[in-house]
This record gives C-alpha cells, sequence and structure tokens, in this order.
C-alpha cells in the first residue's frame, strides 16, 4: 500500500513554514506524497495557486512527491501552464505529480470567462499542447485575433526548462462522472475520484475506467489510488461525534447540489475508527476496489483540534508500515 496526504492545515492563508512543516512531518512518518486541490473564491479555504504552495513545501523535503488532485487546466495558458509545471519539477528534482480537472464551479467558470460547455474540450486541447512541450517540440499558437501578427506567420517557440521526469510528469485525473472517465481511461492515466464517492460507485468507476483504458489501447496504470477521510483514535465519543458531524456535512452538500446522489452515512466514504477498525476498513478498500494507493485528506473531517489530526495522520502510517 502506498500512501499519500493532503495536509492537515491548509487553506490559501498557511505560511510556508506552516506547510513545510507538514511536508517534512509526513516524510519522516513514510508518506509517499503529498496532494493540494484548486478551488476558487472559496474564502478562507481557497487554493487558488497549488503549484506556489507545493514549492513552498518542496524547498523543505527531500524525497515525498508533490501531487495535485485538480490543477484546473480551462483556466489556463497552456504554454505558461507547462513552463509552472517544469519550474516546480526542477526545483523538486523531479518530484511532481500532476493531477489534471476540469472544474465544476459554474462562478468560477463566469469569473474567468470560460465557457462551461467548452471546459472538456479546452482541457483536451490543453494538455495536449502542455505533453508536447515539455517533450521539447516546438509549438506554434495562434493568436484569438489574427490580425495581431500584421500578416505574419506564428513563430514557433520551445519551452524552457524542461521538466526533470521524463517524458514529462506523472499525469493523473480527476474524473467525477462517464465522459470524464473515458477521457481518463484513453489516457491511460490513473483517475483520482471524489473523496466523497461510496465505495459502490468507485467500484463501478474503476471499472468504467479499465474499460476506457481497453478501448483506447492504453495500458491500465499501475495504481489505483483512493482519496478518503480518515482519521484514527481510541476516543469512542469522539469517534462518535466525529461521524456525526461528518453525516451533517454529507447533508448540507447533498442538498446544495454539490454532491447529487451521495451516501449520507459516513462509513461509506470516510474511514473513521480505532486501529482495528481502520486496518480492516483499509483492507475492506484494498479487497473490494483494489486500492493500492490511499491518499489520507482530513477535507470532510468536522472541528477536530489540529493535533489530534496529526496524531492521527502519524497512526495512519504507523498502522500501514
Amino acid at each position: 500500500m502506498r500512501l499519500g496526504l493532503t495536509p492537515w492545515l491548509i487553506s490559501g492563508r498557511v505560511d510556508a513554514g506552516t506547510l513545510a512543516r507538514q511536508g517534512a512531518l509526513a516524510e519522516a512518518w513514510g508518506y509517499e506524497s503529498i496532494w493540494l486541490p484548486e478551488n476558487h473564491f472559496t474564502g478562507d479555504a481557497a487554493i487558488p495557486d497549488p503549484l506556489m504552495l507545493l514549492a513552498a513545501i518542496a524547498a523543505g523535503t527531500e524525497r515525498i512527491r508533490l501531487g495535485t488532485t485538480s490543477y484546473l487546466l480551462p483556466l489556463r495558458h497552456p504554454l505558461q501552464a507547462a513552463e509552472q509545471v517544469a519550474v516546480l519539477d526542477r526545483m523538486s528534482n523531479g518530484r511532481v505529480i500532476l493531477g489534471v480537472g476540469r472544474g465544476y464551479q459554474p462562478a468560477m467558470f463566469d469569473a474567468f470567462s470560460v465557457s462551461r460547455k467548452d471546459k472538456r474540450r479546452i482541457f483536451k486541447w490543453c494538455l495536449d499542447i502542455m505533453m508536447r512541450a515539455w517533450q521539447g517540440e516546438e509549438i506554434v499558437m495562434e493568436p484569438d485575433a489574427p490580425e495581431l501578427l500584421n500578416g505574419k506567420e506564428p513563430v514557433p517557440v520551445k519551452l524552457s526548462p524542461l521538466p526533470v521526469q521524463k517524458p514529462y510528469p506523472p499525469i493523473w485525473v480527476a474524473a467525477f462522472g462517464p465522459k470524464a472517465l473515458a477521457q481518463a481511461g484513453s489516457l491511460g492515466a490513473p483517475y483520482l475520484a471524489s473523496p466523497m464517492e461510496p465505495v459502490e460507485r468507485l467500484k463501478e468507476n474503476y471499472a468504467r475506467h479499465a474499460l476506457a483504458c481497453d478501448e483506447a489501447g492504453a495500458e491500465r496504470p499501475e495504481e489505483i489510488p483512493v482519496m478518503r477521510t480518515v482519521f484514527v483514535s481510541d476516543d469512542q465519543r469522539l469517534l462518535a461525534r466525529l461521524k456525526d458531524e461528518l453525516e451533517i456535512e454529507a447533508r448540507s452538500a447533498a442538498s446544495s447540489g454539490i454532491r447529487k446522489g451521495m451516501s449520507l452515512a459516513p462509513d461509506d466514504w470516510a474511514i473513521v475508527g480505532d486501529r482495528a477498525e481502520v486496518k480492516d476498513k483499509i483492507a475492506r478498500y484494498e479487497e473490494e476496489v483494489g486500492m493500492n494507493y490511499l491518499v489520507v485528506t482530513r477535507l470532510r473531517i468536522g472541528k477536530v483540534d489540529s493535533d489530534l489530526i496529526e496524531r492521527s495522520v502519524a497512526t495512519v502510517a504507523e498502522i500501514l508500515a
């Protein structure tokens, strides 16, 4: 079992020292990777530039891999995005895992003047150019306004610096529907599901993803990652309270339409319990879903002291050592 995690103290306002400390602890405990999402205009929870935050973690660590769960390509120019990813890969000596996504918040697309109907097409266009640029190909970008060229041909450009990893950093895809799963499968890329997808839906989605890989003639990826809210404690009262809070949050998310059709039962999408219970639940994901890469997240944990969460994160690594 390979282990990743998201920071237990994270927002757009967390300082570099706090992030670097969490990365260093995770590395010492045996976590293989640390992951950041991307979201915009969500107050204190906003993380608009995950690569910049990962650079802070890179400076305080040596081995832990630096992942994004949803670097949103429809919001970006492909050459600038390719440059930024390459710079982080250089800074970290080849530790980037680029999880890419499309996004879903209507207000975000409106704010960035991006058509929601075109997000899948833009995603593919952007990723195609980035992968070509990382391999040192000359790229010709046609301007939106041809008159800017004054009748001249557009000049080809070559990316510099190139990433350390060849041909480019591993690409993972955040996918939450059949079309997105098919797109991930066509790339032969591991897919990242929502942390709130129940086990039965995960099984269905991984079957769809495997079929999409086969239909595209792409090799199935080695990694079968699952992101889960995980919390370990011997305090049964705390565990009961936490499960109640998780159910309340699930009801809130379901009623707002953020996660339509999701299960309200925390046991369907969270791993909460004492050491023995958590070990058994992880084994269930291994057996039923084929999970071989667990990404521990605290994003759905309620009002629990950060010291307790930190202790829980360390304990998960001990359980699976």
